[in-house]
Order: structure tokens, then sequence, then C-alpha cells
């Protein structure tokens, strides 16, 4: 168990729902910032070609090369304690990036805003787990937080559109505010940490950090070229690490991250699923804006009021996501799959029709956000009570990681297939690994029992 017993009374714990459901919203627009504002950004810092693929790859970067780190954190010190270091952080980082004279400073900003963001989305899941014990009362309260994913997806793009039009920074400043704004309301979140005295676990959690530091920056060098000399020197740097770190957590008592669970069916599912959200859902659908804008010459404001259908839509599904009454797993095959009709806007690079993606954002956007909903569910249903945020940090390190190598990976088949080819070989293959992976989820279901 956790310990400090959850609040009871109803009005405290929704207070602290929505303090904790805020962190994902916040996080996620502002990991969307760069989609709309980067070619503004870009001229009046004069950034080029590679500083914008950093300054687009800064918050991902930053949220998956310590999300782990910053879960196995929270269960130790306190998730209330956690949150309130991520809120502070975060208002600092976007400063920064406000006042920043040049590109090299707002990269530095952005991974600083995912850093933050890291321990503010793993405190607050865990904080969800330990308020909500009850299944029915647990099932509703992650599909609340999971909608603030989407939330954020389509609060970000709006927002960073119409500031974007008064100055480049102006949604820093905002993003500033807003940190300043939840590190206040953390008065509203009850404290709560592991009843076991873990010893802390500094050996470790280095090692974890610099592996995914390293692998995440052969992937975002990757996009410019994987033959580049560093991007092979830095994939070995980081199974060296890797290694390293599975030696080094396998002879210390209180590990950082308890690779026990990787024998947990349903951990394994919870994690992978995560990533296979990333690497499409997040990924894929990260370059469509890129492919319609040089295609057909939209407006960045113009493609974000686009994608408010598919954002919006997942935002709704997520909500309403406990009404189905599926077991997670069951509701996690059934996002994948509607998830999958995203190959409906196949040829819209050469022949754009509005209607026809508005309609196959909606749907898909209805599984992305069932998605979200039974991965936030599993986050924590596939780990002890003790350990629900390294739960929510394994979950959404592997989302983090996934997306990076989803755009990474979309611009080399962009690259390689041209604009309107490109798209539809990704679209095909982003359609197929989710029917897949809806697959292989209903197989794990049965000995998940969940």
């Amino acid at each position: 168990m956790s310990a400090l017993a959850p609040p009871q009374t109803t009005a405290r714990t929704g207070r602290a729902l929505a303090v904790a459901a805020a962190a994902p919203l916040l996080a996620l627009s502002i990991y969307t910032v760069p989609l709309v504002n980067t070619a503004d950004t870009a001229k009046a810092l004069g950034a080029g070609v590679t500083a914008q693929t950093w300054i687009m790859n800064g918050s991902p970067f930053g949220l998956a090369a310590v999300l782990l780190v910053t879960g196995s954190l929270a269960d130790a010190i306190g998730r209330r304690r956690l949150f309130t270091w991520g809120a502070v952080a975060l208002a600092a980082a976007s400063l920064l990036g406000a006042l920043a004279p040049n590109a090299g400073v707002l990269i530095a900003a952005r991974t600083a805003q995912g850093m933050a963001g890291a321990a503010l989305i793993s405190a607050s899941l865990g904080i969800v787990g330990h308020l909500f014990t009850d299944p029915a009362a647990r099932g509703k309260a992650t599909g609340q937080w999971a909608a603030a994913l989407g939330a954020g997806l389509t609060v970000g793009p709006l927002l960073a559109g119409g500031l974007t039009a008064l100055d480049w920074s102006a949604v820093y400043w905002l993003d500033a505010v807003a940190a300043v704004g939840l590190a206040v309301a953390t008065r509203a979140l009850p404290e709560s940490r592991s009843e076991t005295r873990r010893r802390m676990d500094p050996a470790g959690m280095t090692l974890l950090a610099l592996a995914l530091v390293a692998l995440l920056s052969a992937v975002t060098l990757g996009r410019e070229g994987w033959t580049r000399p560093a991007v092979p020197v830095l994939f070995a740097a980081a199974l060296v690490l890797a290694v390293a770190f599975v030696l080094v957590e396998r002879r210390h008592a209180s590990p950082a991250v308890d690779l026990r669970l990787f024998r947990q069916p349903l951990f394994l599912l919870s994690t992978l699923g995560a990533l296979v959200n990333g690497v499409v859902i997040i990924g894929v659908n990260s370059t469509l804006a890129l492919v319609w804008q040089h295609t057909h010459g939209f407006s960045a404001w113009y493609t974000a009021l686009t994608f408010t259908a598919w954002a919006g839509a997942s935002l709704l599904a997520a909500l309403n996501a406990r009404r189905i009454g599926l077991r997670p797993t069951r509701l996690l095959a059934l996002g994948f799959l509607i998830a999958a009709t995203i190959a409906g806007i196949i040829g819209t690079a050469a022949h754009w029709s509005l209607w026809r993606v508005l309609v196959v954002f909606v749907v898909s956007g209805v599984g992305a956000g069932l998605t979200n909903a039974a991965l936030a569910r599993l986050a924590i249903d596939s780990v002890p009570p003790q350990q629900v945020s390294m739960g929510s940090g394994a979950n959404n390190t592997a989302r983090y990681i996934g997306s990076s190598v989803g755009v990474a990976a979309s611009i080399a088949v962009l690259s390689a297939k041209g604009w309107a080819g490109g798209l539809d070989l990704l679209l095909v293959l982003a359609a197929a690994l989710l029917v897949v992976a809806a697959v292989v989820t209903a197989l794990v279901r049965t000995s998940a029992r969940s």
C-alpha cells in the first residue's frame, strides 16, 4: 500500500483530481507548440535545420529521458513533493524559453520543459492511483486523466497558433504563468509515497538517464542522416549504458526500476502498448501537418484547426471510455483497432478532401482516446500500489521514446518516397501495426485477466 491514506471526501478528491489532470494537459500542450510555430521561431532566432530539429524534439527528449527516474523518485520521496518541484521547474524553464536570445538557449529550455513535465506526469498519475482504489472510481479517474492528454493536444496547437501571431515567445510566457498556477494549486493534493522506505539508487538513475539520452540523441540526429558517424556511436553507447543499468539494478536492494515487473504480462502489455501508441498514434500523426503544409500550402493555423477534430474526439472518448464497460486490455485492443482507420486519409497529400479528413480524424480520434484511457488504467493496475508512479513512468517513457522513433522513421520514409507516396506508405504501415497490436493485445488478455 501507499503510505498516508487517501482522503475520503468527494470534494477533496475532486479538487485533487482536477489538479492532477492539469499536469498532462499542460505538458502535452507544451509538447505540441513546435508543430505550429517552428517556422516563426526559427526566423526570429536564426535557427537552421539542425537547430529546428532539436527545438521540435527538445520536449519529448526531456520527457523520455527522465520519466522512469521521476516515477521512482515520486514513490520514494513523495508524489505531491515531486509534483510541486516539477511545476516550479516548468515555470522556470518556460521563462527561460520566453527570454531565449538564440536557438541554443531555446533548445535547453525546451529540454528542461520536458524534464519538468516528466515529473508532473509520473507524479500526477501516481496521485490518481493513490486516491482512487475502487475499480469503478479508478476507471473514471484515469479516463479523466487520459482525457487531459487529448485536451493538451487540442489546446496546445490552437494557443501556439493564435499567440504566435503576436510573437513567437508569447506562448512560453503563458506556459510560465500556467505552471506557477499549477504550483500554487498543489495545496489541494494529498501527499503519498511508498510505505516501504527505500534506499535511493543514484547509480541506476544516472545510467538509465544517460542510456536514454544517448538513444534519443541518436534518433534525433538520425533524422538528418543515419550514416552520420555520431549516430552509430550514440546507439552503441546507449546499448552499453543499458546493459550496465541492468547489471546495477539486479544487484541493488532498492532498484530505481524493479526489473521483476517485466516478467508480468500486464506490465509488459502496458509498456509495449504505450510504445506502439507513441510510434504510430503520436509519431506518425505528428508528421501529417508537415506533409499537408508542404503539399497544399496550408497555414499552421489552418492545420491546427483541422487537428481539433481528432483531438476533440480523443478527449471525449477518453472521458466516456468507462461507460463501454470493457476491461482495460479489451479496451486497449478496441482502441488500437479503431485508431487503424487513420488509413482512410491515404491519398490526401495529392488530393485534399477536408470532409474525408474530418470524418477519419473523428473516428481514429475515438480510437486514440480509448487507447489513452486504457493505458492510463493499465499503468497503475499493472504494478503494486507502492509503485504506481514507477508504473506511470515506465508507461510514459515508452510512449515518448516511441514518439521520437515514430517521427524519425516517418521523416526517413518521406525523404525516401516523397511527400505523397511517403505519406501513403506511412499510413498503410501505421494501420497494419495497429491491427497487429490489437490482435496481440486480445491474445494477452486471457492470461493477464484484466
